[in-house]
C-alpha cells in the first residue's frame, strides 16, 4: 500500500518519446526539492521507440522515485479517494492525452490519475509536448485552460522552422508551475521559443 507522504505528487509520463529525458530531469528537480514522487506510465509510454525501450524507461522512472510504476487503471484509481498525492503532473503531455481530457475521457492510467485526482480538488500540472499544439491539439489546450484545477507549464516553439505547430514545454519550469499550481496560480502560459 501506498503512503502519502507530507509533499507527494504523481508523476505521469506519456508517449512523447523524444522528450522523455527532458520529463526525467524535472522529475530529478521535484526530488530535489523534497517531493516524493509517484510514477505513472500511460499504455503508450511503455513501447520501445528508436528513443529507447520502454523497460529502460520504466528502470530509470523507478529508480528515480523509489517506488513501482503504476501502470493499470486499478493502481491508480486510488490515488484522489485515499488522498496519496498532492497533484498530478504529467510530463510529457501528448496530444492524444490531451484530447482525452479535454473529452472527460479516463482509459488509460494517465487519465484516470486525472480523474482521481480531480475528484477531490487536486492540481493538475501539464507539460505538453506534441507536434500539433498550433493545430489540432490547440482547441484541446485552450479547453482545459477553461477548467479548474488545469494548469500548464509554460511552453513555446520548439521548431518553428522545421516542425511549425509543434509546442514543447519548459520542462526546467515544472517545479516552479507546480508550486504556483498548489496555490491556484498559473504562471505566465506562453514563452519565446526555448530553442534560443
Amino acid at each position: 500500500m501506498i503512503e502519502k507522504k507530507r509533499r507527494c505528487a504523481a508523476f505521469a509520463v506519456c508517449g512523447s518519446f523524444c522528450t522523455l529525458e527532458a520529463a526525467l530531469d524535472a522529475a530529478r528537480a521535484l526530488r530535489g526539492q523534497g517531493w516524493e514522487l509517484l510514477p505513472v506510465m500511460s499504455f503508450a509510454a511503455g513501447q520501445d521507440t528508436r528513443f529507447g525501450r520502454a523497460s529502460g524507461w520504466r528502470h530509470q522512472l523507478e529508480g528515480l522515485t523509489g517506488r513501482p510504476v503504476l501502470d493499470t487503471l486499478q493502481a491508480v484509481e486510488p490515488l484522489g479517494p485515499r488522498h496519496l498525492a498532492d497533484a498530478l503532473v504529467i510530463a510529457p503531455c501528448t496530444g492524444a492525452t490531451l484530447a482525452r481530457l479535454a473529452e472527460g475521457l479516463s482509459d488509460t492510467p494517465v487519465t484516470l490519475a486525472a480523474k482521481s485526482l480531480l475528484r477531490v480538488g487536486c492540481p493538475i500540472v501539464i507539460a505538453v509536448s506534441t507536434n500539433d499544439g498550433l493545430g489540432a491539439s490547440g482547441e484541446n489546450i485552450a479547453r482545459l485552460y477553461q477548467r479548474k484545477h488545469y494548469y500548464f507549464v509554460p511552453y513555446g516553439q520548439d521548431d518553428p522552422n522545421t516542425k511549425p505547430q509543434s509546442l514543447k514545454a519548459r520542462f526546467e519550469l515544472l517545479p516552479q508551475t507546480l508550486e504556483a499550481a498548489l496555490e491556484g496560480r498559473q504562471l505566465q502560459p506562453v514563452l519565446q521559443c526555448p530553442c534560443g
